[in-house]
Parts: C-alpha cells; sequence; structure tokens
C-alpha cells in the first residue's frame, strides 16, 4: 500500500522524503519491522523510540514517523527515507494500522468488554451465547485470542497493540467471523491501541480502585475516563447499574442508546435478589427475559459471576440469542483462572483466580466463605511495580476474611520480593489473624496445602490465567495447576498427606 495513502487520516506536522512508496507492513517495534516496512517511533516508559531507527531500518524499514518534538532533520537517515513527524505516535500507528488492514471492524459486528473486573469471564460468556446462538465468534483478550472456536495465540496482555488488534480482526473477517469481541482496558484506550475500532456494543462491567501509579493513571478520574472512551466509541452501551459510578454513565452520555443489568437496583436484564444461589462449584438465578422468568445456571462460583452473567446476556441480547441458548451456552462454562477449581484426591477445595485488587480480593474471600465447609485459607501475593498503596489494604482483607493467610511471591518484576510481602504485612497485623511469609510461590502453595485439612478451602489470588512468573524482565515457565499437582503428589508419595 502507498505510504500516501496510510497516512491520509493522520494528522501530520512535517514531512521530508517521498510518500509515494510501497509499504508492506507496519509496527512499532523496530525487531518486527521486515523489508518494506513503516517504523512507528513511540516514546515508551523507558526508552524513546528514535533510538530504534537505525535498527529498524537494519531491518528493512523504508519510512519513519516520529514524535511531534523530534527534530526530523536532525536525524542522520538516507534521503531516500522520508520521515514523518504527527500530533501523537499512537495515534498514528492505529490510523495507519487500520489503513493497512483496510478498517476490518468495520465489516464485521465488534464488542467491547472494559472494567476493573470481570473483563475476561464476561468476554467468554458473551462468546459462549454468541456461538450457541449459531454465530461464528473471535476473541482478542488476555488469555488468548480464537477465531471461530481456534485458539490462535496466547496473549500475556489484556489488549494488544493496535497493529496486532488490526491484524487479528482482519484474519476474523478473511475467516467469515460475525462478531468480534475485545477485552478494552484503560491502558488500551488510553494509548490509543482501540482507536479506529468500530464498536458496535460496549460494555462496563463496574469501577473500582486499580491501575493507579505513576506509569498508569494519576487519579481514579483518569482511570474512569479512560474507560469511558469505550462507551463513547461504541453504538449501544451495557453498563451495571448496580456500581455507583458506572451508573452515572446515562447522565455522562444522556443520548446514547443503554442498556443495564444489576441485581439491586432496577434494570433492563435484573437478577431477582431472592433467587441468587451460590455454590462452591456454579451459580444460579432467574432473571426476567422477553417477558418469561428463566432460571440461569454457570458453573463459575461467587456474586460476581452473577454480575458477569448478566452483563454477558445483556449484551447478547442485542443480539437477539434466546433464553435457551443462554442456559446452554453458560452452564458448563469455565474459564481459565477465573475461580477455577483444581481437582485434587486430598478432599481440599482449591481455587485459582486472578483477584489482584483489594475489591476483587475482597469478593472472592467473601463469596468462598459463604459456603466453605472449614477453614479458608488464602495464599497471595502482589505484582512489582504496581501501585503499591493497595497492599496494605489488601493485607487487611485477607487478615479480616481469610483463617490464615500465606504470603508468596507474584509477579515481582523488578522489585525485592520481601520488600513487597511486608508492605502487605502492614495491613493484615492489626486484624490478629495468623499468617506466615513465605517468598518462593511453590513453597508458598506447598506450606498452604500441608496446613489444610478436608473440607477446608485454599484461595491462590494473582496469577490466574497466567503461565508464567516474571522477574527482572525475564518471564520463566509457571504453571500453578501442575505445581499443585506435583506438591500433592510428592506429599502423598511421602506419606505427609493421605489421599481420601
Amino acid at each position: 500500500m502507498k505510504l500516501s495513502k496510510l497516512i491520509s487520516s493522520v494528522d501530520i506536522k512535517n514531512i521530508v522524503g517521498d510518500l509515494d512508496l510501497d509499504i508492506t507492513n507496519i509496527h512499532s517495534d523496530s525487531r518486527k519491522i521486515k523489508e518494506g516496512g513503516l517504523f512507528v517511533a513511540i516514546n515508551g516508559f523507558a526508552k524513546n523510540g528514535t533510538e530504534f531507527i537505525p535498527s529498524a531500518i537494519e531491518n528493512g524499514a523504508k519510512a519513519i514517523i516520529v514524535e511531534p518534538d523530534v527534530d526530523i532533520y536532525s536525524l542522520k537517515i538516507s534521503q531516500e527515507i522520508p520521515i514523518i513527524s504527527v500530533e501523537n505516535t499512537r495515534k498514528a500507528l492505529a490510523q495507519t494500522a487500520c489503513e493497512f488492514y483496510e478498517n476490518p471492524s468495520q465489516k464485521l459486528k465488534l464488542i467491547g468488554v472494559t472494567g476493573t473486573k470481570g473483563k475476561t469471564t464476561t468476554t467468554f460468556m458473551i462468546k459462549s451465547i454468541l456461538e450457541a446462538h449459531g454465530f461464528k465468534v473471535g476473541l482478542i483478550g488476555s488469555i488468548a485470542v480464537y477465531i471461530n472456536g481456534e485458539k490462535i495465540e496466547d496473549t500475556d496482555r489484556t489488549t494488544p497493540e493496535s497493529i496486532e488488534i488490526q491484524k487479528h480482526l482482519s484474519k476474523m473477517v478473511e475467516q467469515k467471523t460475525d462478531i468480534a469481541i475485545i477485552e478494552v482496558s484503560s491502558q488500551a484506550t488510553k494509548m490509543e491501541r482501540v482507536t479506529g475500532c468500530d464498536f458496535d456494543v460496549g460494555v462496563f462491567t463496574n469501577l473500582s480502585e486499580d491501575h493507579i501509579s505513576p506509569k498508569e493513571h494519576p487519579n481514579m478520574e483518569d482511570y474512569f475516563n479512560c474507560k469511558l472512551q469505550l462507551l463513547k466509541m461504541a453504538k449501544y452501551g451495557v453498563i451495571n447499574n448496580d456500581d455507583e459510578t458506572v451508573k452515572t454513565i446515562q447522565n455522562l452520555l444522556p443520548e446514547k442508546p443503554i442498556k443495564t443489568f444489576g441485581i439491586e437496583n432496577s434494570s433492563d436484564i435484573q437478577a431477582d435478589k431472592n433467587s441468587v444461589v451460590i455454590t462452591d462449584s456454579y451459580i444460579d438465578f432467574t432473571i426476567n427475559y422477553h417477558n418469561q422468568k428463566e432460571r440461569i445456571e454457570a458453573a463459575i462460583p461467587g456474586k460476581f459471576s452473577v454480575y458477569n452473567a448478566l452483563g454477558a446476556i445483556t449484551a447478547a441480547s442485542y443480539f437477539d440469542v434466546t433464553a435457551d441458548e443462554i442456559k446452554t451456552a453458560l452452564k458448563d462454562l469455565k474459564v481459565l483462572g477465573r475461580s477455577e477449581l483444581v481437582p485434587n484426591p486430598l478432599g481440599i477445595t482449591i481455587m485459582i483466580d486472578y483477584a489482584h485488587t483489594p475489591s476483587s480480593l475482597e469478593s472472592i474471600l467473601t463469596a468462598v466463605k459463604s459456603y466453605a465447609k472449614g477453614n479458608v485459607i488464602c495464599a497471595w501475593g502482589v505484582g512489582g511495580d504496581r501501585d503499591s498503596a493497595k497492599r496494605p489494604i489488601m493485607g487487611e482483607i485477607s487478615g479480616r476474611l481469610a483463617d490464615f493467610t500465606v504470603l508468596m511471591s507474584d509477579q515481582v518484576r523488578t522489585e525485592d520480593p520481601l520488600k513487597i510481602l511486608k508492605e502487605i504485612e502492614v495491613g493484615i497485623i492489626p486484624t490478629g489473624k495468623p499468617y506466615k511469609i513465605i517468598v518462593d510461590r511453590t513453597e508458598g502453595i506447598r506450606y498452604a496445602i500441608s496446613i489444610a485439612k478436608p473440607g477446608d478451602m485454599i484461595v491462590i489470588p494473582g496469577l490466574g490465567h497466567d503461565l508464567y512468573l516474571e522477574k527482572n524482565g525475564v518471564k520463566y515457565p509457571y504453571d500453578e495447576r501442575k505445581v499443585i499437582h506435583q506438591l500433592i503428589t510428592e506429599m502423598i508419595t511421602s506419606g505427609e498427606k493421605k489421599p481420601i
């Protein structure tokens, strides 16, 4: 595609060079540039994009887009390579990606899901309901990319970079996908990753404090407004009417057609609060759907799962799904790392979850306390290089709600793992509840299993679907399911534990 066409919708500040050349690929990662490429030099938190221009050219870049403050005349680059200065390089990357892949989001229906909690589960529920109706469905999210029932690739970010999103959407169009679903993080809108996406439906699950740090959002207002951007982009909205902040969106966007869901407050799709049943393996509840009372069951426990199901049902209702299709889709659905039960022969309930915020930790511990037969043991930690203010808050929650807490490493990234755990400990101590610090995650899980008795419940929040541990920029393979299985096998073999 001609460079002049690629940048036709970009806000350009200055151009040096000829735009009449063919571009065969685009990226902001110089390592992924190939012959005939357009390199977009985006400045990150740690590196300046212009530092990688020589590498991009070496790999085959034939044109460069730079930040507006870059003196393009000072760059020592061959005159044969055009340099384009733009108002916003992240936005330019998204706009050129849309142009390069011929705006695929306009050729299918697109659903975006945002919110602090529940994005992944809600997207999988929507996917399952729409597939039950007979639609071909694609999904781009924090676990993987799926196209028409096939997993294309695993992912390690809630929302990919814009060029990756457009590439996946283009492939969905090629494979005649009817509806695509994208998890949309607050960073995705802030960093222009979903710019150019033509959303038909935007879902806002809930809002609680998260991602407040120098590298993310300065305050809750910025965090909310970034998430709100999805609803502004979408033709139709779906919001949680029980969330005090989210329900204000109806007033903020009075012209937007919006459907609501909830339990406590009157909503378009509402669960009868007296009908809600929560066990250690499923939820069920009654809704009024097409003027009929319908009993819905889902295989993911917890009150938060009721809200996720309601949000998914409301989003899917835009596509004329039936009550029977909803029931079939949700009854046996399981989502990796979301209230995921790990089968074992010890008579202990072991649950893996992605809870990593104060509100999500409180939600899951409150839920399991309501149905646990024995003690609740919470084995967890928090990620490094993220909002440190939440650490003592989460410590207090675990101390207050769990019978025993094991503090262990999570994704420590570049921080000292013991320092992280000590900051959590500050919140546990005043509760007076017993706890133990074991820095190594595997040893922490081993200890939790060793003290658990039949009927007890071990909750392991944090990693969820992550199949790695990150330390100092390196991701080491780590599957908690395999770790738990191996530990229990060793304990049974040694005689430390007996199966029941």
